[in-house]
């Protein structure tokens, strides 16, 4: 039974709404400013499972967060996509005119660049968390200062939102992943997504036969990351991602994998989130 869920961020961030999206009102959110803290906390049991933002569709992987993944162990359960509004907000009563400075995560500030460009007038603050810039706005009562966060943090802080959805790439999505110290449970009948880790051999066509197995055994390529391997200089380590329909094509795939690659790990078995 899952109790408690560690989040990277405040109440009204993006794995918040996650969190509760995916395990309902009832699971008690244990708020982390880093990701190396949220994965502490999992490790050291004050959570039952963790959220971890994964890659975005305009930025790309987050790569230290597959290092986390593979150094600590972690598998993946599951998985969640969700849609990223981005929304200007203030204290109440204020219009845009009114704002001098917005300050928020340097990533949600890239996003909405091009809306700002109407407002030169407005300086752009990096800060480390949406929420958490909406947090410190309304607790200080601090005028002339907007954040750029969710409807959800708008909610919960008591802010006005001057303008929605002012990212300038409307489909805007995050991928979750959903961890845990130990592999799910899940039965073979249900799972139709997995996370591998492998290492090869500096041989011509390596990974070229990596990808002829996966494809002669039905298995959909959605992902592959490459990240280097801090110890190993010049080699790297492969992450992918497979969809299927047939977890036995799967099971074959993975038992091939096993002597073909070197390191080979199973990050995790879950079911498919964007179906």
């Amino acid at each position: 039974m899952i109790n408690t869920v560690s989040i990277q961020g405040i109440k009204g961030s993006f794995h918040h709404i996650v969190a509760k999206t995916y395990f309902g009102d009832a699971v008690v959110i244990d708020e982390c400013l880093s990701f190396d803290t949220l994965v502490d906390n999992l490790l050291n049991k004050k959570s039952d499972v963790a959220v971890m933002a994964i890659e975005n569709s305009i930025a790309g992987s987050i790569l230290p967060n597959y290092a986390l993944i593979d150094k600590y162990n972690l598998h993946i359960i599951g998985e969640h996509y969700l849609d990223i509004q981005h929304n200007l907000m203030a204290l109440p009563g204020q219009t845009i005119s009114d704002i001098k400075e917005v300050h928020s995560h340097p990533m949600a500030l890239l996003q909405c660049k091009k809306f700002f460009k109407n407002y030169p007038n407005i300086k752009l603050v990096e800060d480390k968390d949406t929420a958490e810039t909406a947090q410190r706005i309304s607790e200080n009562n601090l005028k002339g200062i907007a954040a750029i966060a969710s409807k959800t943090a708008a909610d919960i802080f008591g802010l006005d939102i001057l303008a929605e959805s002012i990212q300038t790439i409307k489909e805007n999505q995050t991928r979750f992943v959903i961890v845990k110290t130990k592999n799910s449970v899940l039965d073979e009948s249900e799972i139709n997504k997995a996370s591998l880790r492998f290492e090869l051999d500096h041989k011509r066509g390596s990974l070229a036969s990596v990808l002829n197995v996966l494809s002669d055994c039905r298995m959909n390529l959605t992902k592959i990351q490459s990240l280097p391997i801090i110890e190993k200089p010049w080699q790297y380590s492969f992450f992918v991602n497979v969809t299927f329909t047939d977890y036995e094509n799967y099971k074959k795939a993975r038992t091939i994998l096993e002597i073909m690659a070197k390191e080979f790990k199973v990050l995790g078995e879950y079911k498919n989130g964007k179906l």
